[in-house]
């Protein structure tokens, strides 16, 4: 019988894939995301200097979980245009672009944010 592999095991996997080439500079920080099975949390990330510089999280936030992202987006984005960030690089953090990762980044995109 062929044992499958953890889901988190082959995300955290594509995630390690993705960030040899994904890297945040003071000019243009990562913007990483990751979803728990009931929050979502993302943070805009100097790589150069190893700082986060802003950060949000649907710990406090009501609603489904697509609309928590939502406003988690719009958050981060907020927090960004307070620190003078206007250019990010998306880091999805290994998980597919569908559903809560993308609906954060579309409200980030709406809110100002350029990536």
């Amino acid at each position: 019988m062929i044992k499958k592999q953890d889901k988190n095991v082959t995300r955290q996997k594509r995630h390690t894939r993705v960030r040899g080439t994904l890297s945040g500079t003071a000019e243009r920080p990562r913007l990483n995301v990751f979803r728990s099975n009931t929050n979502i949390y993302a943070q805009v990330i100097d790589d150069v200097k190893g700082v986060t510089i802003a950060a949000a999280s649907s710990l406090k936030e009501t609603g489904s979980k697509t609309e928590q992202a939502q406003k988690v987006g719009e958050a981060i984005a907020k927090a960004a245009k307070a620190k003078k960030i206007e250019e990010v690089v998306f880091d999805r953090g290994g998980y597919l672009y569908h559903g809560r990762v993308q609906a954060l980044a579309e409200a980030a995109r709406e809110a100002g944010l350029k990536f």
